[in-house]
């Protein structure tokens, strides 16, 4: 019961740590954006709607990493 938790959290670890400038993230509150800059590893700045308004992110706060459909 306690094995698929852990791979599951390995494997939020791992899309966290491979997020980069240019990519589209949504966080756990249901932002969208993308991500413009990443500052001390740790806080991401994301650009939001037409507006283009940036909001600062903490790593733990992204919930998944979204493929741009073009």
């Amino acid at each position: 019961m306690i094995r698929p938790q852990k791979k599951q959290e390995k494997q939020t670890q791992e899309m966290r740590a491979s997020i980069t400038i240019g990519d589209q993230i949504t966080t756990i509150g249901g932002i969208t954006g993308i991500v413009r800059q990443i500052k001390d590893d740790d806080i991401f700045i994301i650009e939001t709607g037409a507006d283009k308004n940036r909001i600062s992110v903490r790593k733990w706060a992204i919930q998944s990493k979204d493929t741009i459909s073009e």
